[in-house]
């Protein structure tokens, strides 16, 4: 059977009722016309009818419904005509050779190419390698060279401090005396019960503002007191720090912080430690008489800690940097570098963790012997201030320009609470027995309270008094803060 439309054989062959109807007229030719009848494919003949509505071979009008399938046996499809000869056999196999030959060539000339482009990159790969090499060779001869350096404080200062950068662990007199300090508090801590003489919600309601001073020193952005309760150690842009005695109400000694903005501050027993936008961390005794000098931080040293034990010293900088010194020695002892700078600082209450605010939102946990980073907090911004609690599993958070306070709990890595404080917080500062915490901003300062038996916060106390940072005063009875143009506010009950 051939198509009549297409003349070949047809895959699925149909033929039109109506011819089979005309077939039953005259009998003695029935099979003379079943022999003579159109048979269509399909495709074609559903094709056609779509586009005329007609028979393509009587003319006469035919639908699809008039098709009928018909079933013969599978015969294989001829060959076409040009396959019948043995010249067009031949043309075929000359096409397709130059088909293969092309083929062949293509996948040649991307062969070399691929080969020239792995060449260049082993090249540039071996070329990288040894400037790598070269690199770290140098970096190597120019640490050695600064921990030969030794840094004299203009002449007041001959200790002789050398620097050691990059550190791989503590000197073993360092990490024992952390290991027996966390020993020592981390049994008594838990224990300690709150002094009798500790400030209640009571006497923290009744705060009011008791004494202001001058404008000491403009640009102040931190604030430290001593562990007598009277010096106030202030400092502001202009590099030069003071003693402010809260019972004298005055300036009672200058202290020359050279070239640099005064950024952080601290005490180290009796000796005021301060820290400058140029780099440097300073030590002065009371009398004015310098102490010591590091510039181990390349830029701004931008907040400084004190170890439980007081006899190690911290600083975070901008130049992605904590550095520890050993007060003892007066020398740097280690550099850890992280990846991003750093702009808040604290120690665990124990001594054996380390916590730095980054300024890519993470709050970095290290610890302190080994430098190894032991948890990584995330936030939602650079952060402000840190202050751990001194009950050892909360560590409080402030994330720049936001106007609340985060509460972390370290014993499982998380959030457990989030202080509103309806304004932006600059510094925050937890008391000694862990249930008082002190925010300030410029909106004023405000204390919370963590009450243990109920396990609820709650804010006995806020005032106006504009502030950048805040310290407790003696068994908790008093707040000192001060403002950004350098006036110290004591706040207390009457």
């Amino acid at each position: 059977m051939l198509c009549a439309i297409s003349g070949e054989t047809p895959q699925e062959p149909v033929a039109s009722r109506k011819s089979g109807k005309s077939m039953k007229l005259d009998r003695s030719y029935r099979t003379l016309t079943h022999r003579s009848g159109n048979v269509f494919e399909k495709r074609l003949i559903e094709a056609y009818i779509a586009e005329n509505g007609k028979d393509p071979v009587t003319g006469e009008e035919l639908a699809v419904d008039d098709l009928v399938g018909l079933k013969s046996a599978r015969v294989v499809r001829p060959r076409p005509p040009t396959l019948t000869s043995i010249p067009s056999l031949l043309s075929i196999f000359q096409n397709e050779w130059d088909a293969l030959a092309l083929e062949t060539f293509t996948l040649r000339r991307q062969l070399a190419q691929t080969r020239q482009e792995l060449s260049t990159a082993l090249y540039q790969h071996d070329a990288a390698v040894r400037v790598i090499a070269r690199l770290t060779r140098e970096r190597d001869e120019s640490r050695e060279a600064l921990s030969k350096i030794t840094i004299n404080a203009g002449g007041t200062v001959g200790n002789g401090d050398e620097m050691q950068i990059d550190s791989h662990g503590l000197p073993e007199a360092i990490a024992a005396k952390i290991d027996s300090t966390q020993e020592k508090l981390s049994k008594s801590r838990r224990k300690r019960p709150i002094p009798q003489d500790w400030a209640d919600s009571e006497i923290i309601q009744s705060f009011t503002t008791i004494e202001t001073s001058e404008a000491l020193y403009p640009g102040s952005k931190s604030i430290a007191i001593d562990i007598s309760g009277d010096l106030a150690l202030v400092g502001g842009t202009d590099g030069i720090a003071g003693l402010y005695s809260i019972s004298q109400k005055r300036l009672v000694q200058v202290l020359n912080g050279g070239d640099g903005a005064i950024i952080d501050m601290t005490w180290w027993g009796n000796r005021a430690v301060f820290s400058t936008s140029s780099g440097t961390v300073k030590i002065f005794d009371v009398n004015g008489a310098g102490v010591a000098s590091f510039n181990s931080h390349a830029g701004e040293v931008t907040a400084l800690a004190l170890h439980p034990s007081g006899e190690i010293l911290a600083s975070v900088g901008v130049d992605k940097s904590y550095v520890l010194y050993d007060l003892s020695s007066l020398k740097p002892v280690s550099q850890v570098f992280t990846d991003s700078g750093l702009s808040a600082a604290g120690f665990h209450p124990d001594g054996h963790l380390f916590a730095a605010g980054g300024e890519d939102g993470q709050i970095k946990i290290f610890n302190v012997n080994s430098g190894t980073s032991a948890a990584n907090f995330d936030s939602a911004g650079p952060i402000q201030a840190l202050s751990f609690s001194e009950n050892g599993t909360w560590l409080a958070a402030v994330v720049r320009g936001q106007t609340s306070v985060t509460i972390w709990d370290l014993r499982k890595a998380a959030q457990t609470k989030v202080l509103e404080l309806g304004s932006n917080v600059h510094s925050i500062r937890w008391d000694y027995t862990g249930q008082f915490l002190a925010a300030v901003g410029p909106s004023g300062i405000s204390v919370q309270q963590y009450t243990r038996s109920t396990k609820e916060w709650s804010e006995p106390f806020r005032s106006a008094v504009s502030a950048v940072a805040v310290q407790w005063g003696p068994r908790a009875r008093s707040l000192i803060s001060v403002g950004a143009a350098g006036v110290v506010t004591v706040l207390g009950s009457q």
